[in-house]
């Protein structure tokens, strides 16, 4: 039998009320409202029937609960307390009938509360109830004035348009009350300073006060801090000494070089006991804030030193009113998602999420993309530079490792790195995904760094400068290290000293140190990493990304991405970045299809500059050739001399040519005819092709002839790959709703001591012959897609479709937790353990194990098969195999 509404109120909702603040008490008829303060009153009596509570301060209901028991959902109940609520006319508050400015409903784990102060409020589920100080505070303030002050504070005069849209429809979406917005801005747009900018103009007009600053990092938590302490507001003062501005405490590592190593550390008071005098910004880690909230054990999984001085501490859902998580969309695991969500949904304030690559999750949480910022748009208002495409064809990247007999070879240990020579008795051949992970060639490695370097080599001849040069490796395992040896062969191709080409991965010392110098400094020219990207490091100089990682994540690949856009810092003639696809254009061709970023990457040899005027003229393409002409002249903006400045001036106002960019789809619009006489002059189409520029260093090129080839590309929207994300939601569909179907699911999910050779050929033979083919090879395909986890096997597979937070394993790591869990506390003579090694094998290759294998499978039968088996076994053979079975399916 179930909980009734009764106990359900007496376990469950009471201490909830408690724990708030409210006395629950019950109503006496003898009993003046003015005795009750901070009361929640049992069963108040209305026309309608008694309220399961009335929340009273100071004499006044402020507030109406409704009641359910467990078993019901408390949303839908919202409009009982709305029907007590009108008839509660004895007080003064009225909200178009409604006598009570505040509902609730619950059933003691749910609660639903809706302000009915204003008809735009929305009811929203919450963690917890308020207290009668937040009741409280939210009745005195004004909302609609503040909304009002907020469009009238000006933003910071070095807002550039884009940032104060960004505001200005923040501001909209609040004034309409969505209490859940995402903000998408492009990596380098200036997500960080356009919030402040925010922050500051709701701190200002009233409309925010306690303000929570998320990140994932304690250097992005730093790189905030010094975002708002260089704020200056309108008065001449900076941020932080107009309004207090806190943050957890820092390491070394998380700061720059000479940073101050002080942090003004948010007193825990202001967490505890929010006051409405409280005025303030606090700066911390989601992972912080996670174990203040629900201790140590929920916290994040993370590359960072621990939170060691953090502990769970008792916050109140109004000690924020507005949260901002920057970088939300982030991969986190499922489990790690959901604590993300927790932490969020414990307060009850607006939440913006901000991110330059919206991902599902973060889509579904904060509902409402109130503004974005795209990439492409960026390129083309001059605020983010462009980039070329470099396609280098290695038959090793896209067709793998063929090795004949009698090569000989080196075989590493990768555990203690011992090495040993070896000559090869048959011919192998390992696939192109096995690259870096299982083998690896010097030679291939060798000659795409000397691909690349013919390129920088051009560069440094052009431009004067060698080009900043991140490369991706595809691992930094002990070792094998693929990173490492990309940094020996740089230093041996480009000469130039060890300082010159380094590693910065998670596995050297003080990585961030390192990666600020490689922003701040010439040296190091060329740095190989795996992927430290999220550290709140910018590289603005940045100008070759190299691709030598397969990369299936859109997120992961567009942070690669986004380390080249910005304009150069130390270089303002940075007009674009080079981008090098070291896998034959497939990784770009692939992300043509997922990727937020559309732009249209140039070739090296492009059209000319007159025909791109001539298509325009003659209204071909008129709109596309227009967009394409923009770029063209903000890339000539950047390149040119100051010579070549004068000389424009001759056609364009003050030589702006960036300006003149800017303005050119509207002058075309406005006035064709005007501004195509203009592009159509021959002297202006002479300097638009051989403009002056800077002059460039002589340097002595070292390319060489080699069998890696490179063609510059231009790649469209197109592409042929597959989403494997729809593949394994139809799977996961699938195996939940059909377990009926397949008696093996079923055995998987709920009776796994049947699991059996029959029932695995069942399995692989059913789902094959599925519509969606569901195939061992499809689904491999796809989860190492999705998961970056090869050779996952069907097990793991159909059990994580069945539950999400299910482990995905490989054969080999499922069959030695199934080994270990058998033999664990077992004595076995020597002859027992040949022939465990021998189930062992078996089982990884086939995941299960029966008596007929015994007879028919050569390891075991040219060994004496089950007879001899079972004798070495003490007759105990079938149920080891059991034993076995039943581990696996486990």
């Amino acid at each position: 039998m179930g909980e009734s509404e009764q106990q359900t109120r007496k376990k469950r909702i009471d201490p909830k009320l408690q724990a708030a603040g409210w006395k629950v008490v019950p109503f006496t008829e003898i009993k003046d409202l003015t005795a009750y303060d901070r009361c929640a009153i049992e069963e108040y009596p209305t026309k309608r029937g008694p309220a399961d509570y009335a929340l009273c301060m100071d004499g006044a209901i402020i507030g109406v609960v409704e009641a359910k028991r467990l078993s019901l959902g408390p949303q839908g109940v919202l409009l009982q307390a709305e029907r007590y609520a009108r008839d509660m006319t004895s007080h003064s508050f009225n909200y178009d009938g409604l006598h009570t400015p505040f509902l609730y409903s619950t059933n003691g784990e749910v609660t639903w509360h809706h302000d009915v102060r204003h008809t735009l409020n929305r009811s929203r589920q919450i963690s917890s109830f308020h207290t009668p100080d937040a009741l409280i505070e939210r009745l005195q303030a004004d909302t609609d004035d503040a909304c009002t002050q907020f469009f009238a504070v000006p933003d910071n005069s070095m807002m550039r348009p884009y940032q104060r849209d960004a505001c200005a429809a923040i501001g909209e979406a609040i004034d309409d009350k969505k209490r859940t917005m995402l903000v998408a801005m492009a990596t380098g747009t200036g997500k960080t300073y356009t919030m402040v900018n925010l922050i500051y103009r709701l701190m200002k007009a009233g409309a925010a006060k306690r303000i929570l600053f998320l990140v994932d990092r304690r250097a992005l938590a730093a790189q905030a801090v010094r975002a708002f302490s260089s704020f200056e507001t309108e008065q001449g003062l900076k941020f932080d000494k107009t309004y207090e501005v806190y943050s957890q405490a820092f390491h070394r590592g998380d700061l720059d070089e000479n940073e101050p190593y002080d942090a003004n550390v948010l007193p825990e008071a202001y967490l505890t006991d929010p006051q409405p005098g409280h005025s303030f910004v606090y700066v911390s880690t989601i992972q912080r804030m996670t174990i203040n909230l629900f201790g140590k054990s929920a916290q994040f999984c993370s590359d960072e030193k621990p939170e060691d001085d953090a502990s769970k501490i008792d916050i109140p859902i109004h000690a924020f009113d507005l949260i901002i998580a920057d970088e939300c969309h982030r991969g986190y695991s499922a489990q790690e998602i959901s604590v993300w969500r927790n932490t969020l949904d414990h307060f009850d304030a607006i939440k913006i999420g901000l991110t330059a690559t919206p991902a599902t999750h973060t889509m579904a949480y904060f509902k409402h993309k109130v503004y974005e910022y795209g990439y492409e748009r960026a390129v083309k208002e001059g605020y983010l530079v462009d980039y070329d495409i470099v396609n280098i064809e290695s038959g090793v990247r896209m067709e793998g490792i063929f090795l004949n007999e009698g090569e000989v070879i080196d075989i590493i240990d990768p555990v203690t790195g011992q090495r040993k020579l070896d000559v090869l008795e048959d011919e192998r051949a390992f696939p192109s995904e096995q690259v870096e992970r299982s083998i690896t060639s010097i030679d291939s490695n060798r000659k795409i760094i000397e691909e690349i370097q013919r390129y920088a080599l051009e560069h440094e001849a052009q431009y004067g400068r060698f080009p900043k040069t991140l490369i991706f490796a595809a691992q930094d395992i002990s070792h094998i290290s693929h990173a490492d040896q990309l940094v020996e062969t740089a230093r041996d191709v480009f000469g130039r000293g060890d300082f010159f080409v380094q590693k910065i991965t998670g596995k050297v010392d003080r990585p961030l140190q390192h990666l600020r110098e490689f922003r701040n400094r010439k040296q190091p020219g060329i740095v190989v990493t795996v992927d430290l990207l999220s550290t709140g490091v910018d590289i603005p100089d940045l100008e070759y990304i190299v691709f030598l990682r397969p990369v299936k994540s859109r997120i992961l690949f567009e942070q690669m991405l986004g380390r080249g856009t910005r304009k150069g810092e130390h270089h303002p003639d940075k007009s674009h970045f080079v981008v090098f696809d070291c896998f034959g254009g497939s990784l770009l061709d692939y992300f043509n299809k997922v990727t937020s970023i559309t732009a249209e990457p140039p070739k090296r040899e492009t059209k000319p500059i007159t025909q791109i005027i001539d298509e325009i003229w003659n209204n071909r393409d008129r709109e596309y050739n227009t967009r394409v002409l923009v770029k063209r002249l903000n890339r000539i903006d950047k390149e040119m001399s100051g010579e070549a400045r004068d000389l424009f001036s001759n056609f364009v106002e003050k030589g702006d040519l960036k300006k003149f960019a800017v303005s050119l789809e509207r002058r075309v619009q406005n006035d064709f005819t005007g501004t195509m006489e203009l592009l159509r002059d021959r002297d202006f189409q002479n300097l638009l092709q051989n403009y002056p520029r800077p002059p460039k260093k002589f340097i002595v090129d070292y390319g060489t002839q080699d069998d890696v080839s490179s063609t510059w590309v231009v790649r469209d929207s197109a592409g042929n790959e597959y989403k494997p994300v729809d593949y394994l939601t139809q799977f996961s569909k699938f195996v939940r709703e059909n377990p009926e179907k397949i008696e093996a699911i079923r055995i998987l999910l709920d009776r796994p001591q049947e699991w059996s050779t029959d029932a695995l050929g069942e399995l692989k033979q059913k789902l094959a012959a599925t519509p969606q083919r569901f195939t061992l090879e499809n689904l491999e395909r796809a989860h190492k897609v999705q998961y970056h986890k090869a050779l996952v096997d069907i097990i793991s597979m159909v059990k994580h479709a069945a539950k999400e937070e299910s482990e995905l394993l490989t054969a080999e790591e499922r069959i030695r937790r199934a080994c270990d869990a058998v033999t664990t506390g077992k004595t076995f003579t020597p002859d027992q353990k040949v022939w465990l090694r021998r189930i062992r094998s078996h089982l990884i290759e086939n995941l299960s194990i029966d008596k007929e294998d015994f007879e028919t499978i050569p390891v075991f039968a040219d060994h004496g098969g089950w007879g001899r088996a079972n004798r070495i076994f003490n007759n105990q053979l079938s149920i080891l195999i059991q034993e076995f079975n039943e581990a696996v399916a486990v």
